[in-house]
């Protein structure tokens, strides 16, 4: 048995939405990490460590998360930083990645776009278990769609109308 799952154990889940904003102002907002928790179920806050001041390639990021009565935090290295259109970070165990959360957004106006965000699990089955334990959650991949699309619609009530 592995740690780290293979391609063919890989689960992917994503969701997508419209938000009358412009690619820039909802690319400022996914990227800023320390506003997860603004819209994420899971996400509580969090930090730029390491020196990093904000998104960039390569910066990290320390967040806590909370799901009932269980807490944990995450340290994630930002993948790709290109504004106003991808944004990813993953989440490592020393060298190997556990999971990638990535935002793709596409202008679809003047003042709308689409965000995709997709959530990518390379964990294997002993971390697997492991996360279980630590986090509570029995299904990552039925509960991370559920927390995307959480986020997705909290993201755009806070682009849209400031709430």
């Amino acid at each position: 048995m592995t740690l780290f799952s293979g391609m063919n154990n890989t689960q992917k889940t994503s969701g997508s939405i419209s938000i009358a904003a412009t690619a820039d102002k909802v690319y400022r907002m996914v990227s800023d990490l320390t506003r997860m928790g603004e819209w994420s179920p899971e996400a509580t806050e969090g930090k730029w460590i390491g020196g990093a001041t904000g998104p960039a390639e390569g910066a990290r990021f320390k967040g806590t998360n909370k799901h009932g009565r269980k807490k944990w935090s995450t340290t994630v290295t930002v993948l790709e930083a290109s504004a106003p259109d991808r944004f990813s970070f993953a989440n490592k165990l020393g060298s190997k990645t556990l999971a990638v959360w990535s935002y793709q957004i596409r202008s679809t106006g003047r003042t709308s776009c689409t965000v995709t965000e997709t959530w990518t699990d390379h964990r294997g089955p002993i971390i697997d278990i492991l996360g279980k334990a630590i986090t509570g959650v029995q299904d990552r991949a039925g509960h991370t769609k559920s927390m995307i699309n959480t986020t997705l619609e909290k993201l755009r009530a806070t682009a849209e109308f400031g709430h």
